[in-house]
């Protein structure tokens, strides 16, 4: 098996293992769709795969090339290939548009050379902050024109920064979760929570603005302050956020993102270290 195929594989096992994880407020998981009437399990799944050889070519390509200008731009058509990719598969629905974005930067930043979750995520914003000079002119995204409207950074923003809800966020809760011996999904359940808690999600402002995008991070935030998925009072407060969530149709997608982003990071057999794509996740049942 070649170095890209490793990251292709970890990064649609992150994917799927974001997909999976349950019960997440108000996104996709094993209990259905969320807020979401157009999408559910199976189609994150057959998303995620229909993704892998996109990641694969990215990392084809950071490794021929290295990290500059002339990869931003490869990175941009295999970036758009992989779209359609996921169109076809989802029947146009937009599924992991953000989630290719983020991990596509981090494919290519582990493949070009980086030897650590730090160097990748200030790799990756190299590459997010070149110009893509054969991006085609189309009317502007839904993120794009919540991030001019709220002044927010967006997914490329995030990349832009180095990824902090990612490297100063998800990975630290994550790994403080299981050094405290929470069960693998509580670990991962609380890391989106942070992340929910703090992050100007612009799916949420899409759909919901300002009051929307207060709600969601005060709950999320309350969540923790119960003590967090793990405990009784936390998943009474989750529950109580994803039933909110739901009624009011809004889907913390960018978190969701960021999580993914995190796990690919996690998972990865960095100099050093073993994989850890292995671990056991046990259902938290509502």
């Amino acid at each position: 098996m070649t170095r890209a195929d490793v990251l292709a594989g970890t990064a649609v096992e992150a994917l799927r293992a974001e997909a999976l994880l349950s019960p997440k407020p108000g996104l996709v998981d094993a209990r259905g769709g969320g807020a979401h009437d157009d999408m559910d399990l199976p189609l994150l799944l057959a998303s995620a795969e229909a993704l892998r050889p996109t990641f694969r070519a990215v990392a084809y390509a950071a490794q021929a090339r290295g990290i500059g200008s002339g990869l931003r731009e490869e990175l941009g058509l295999l970036g758009r290939a992989g779209e359609d990719a996921m169109s076809r598969a989802t029947g146009e629905v937009n599924t992991h548009r953000g989630a290719l974005w983020a991990l596509g930067l981090l494919v290519a930043a582990v493949a070009g050379g980086a030897r650590h979750e730090r160097q990748a995520a200030g790799d990756a914003a190299r590459l997010a902050a070149l110009p893509d000079r054969r991006l085609p002119a189309s009317p502007a995204s839904h993120g794009e024109l919540v991030r001019r409207r709220y002044g927010v950074g967006g997914a490329r923003g995030e990349a832009e920064a180095a990824f902090p809800h990612v490297i100063e966020v998800a990975l630290p809760r994550l790994r403080r979760a299981r050094a405290d011996g929470r069960t693998e999904e509580v670990a991962r359940l609380d890391a989106l929570l942070e992340v929910m808690s703090l992050l100007e999600d612009t799916c949420v402002l899409h759909r919901g603005g300002r009051a929307g995008l207060r709600g969601l991070q005060r709950g999320a935030a309350r969540v923790l302050a119960e003590g967090g998925a793990g405990t009784e009072r936390g998943r009474r407060a989750l529950h109580e956020l994803d039933d909110r969530l739901r009624g009011l149709r809004l889907s913390p997608g960018g978190s969701g993102d960021l999580l993914a982003a995190a796990l690919f990071l996690d998972m990865l057999p960095w100099p050093g270290r073993g994989p850890r794509a292995g671990r056991e996740v046990t259902a938290c049942k509502r």
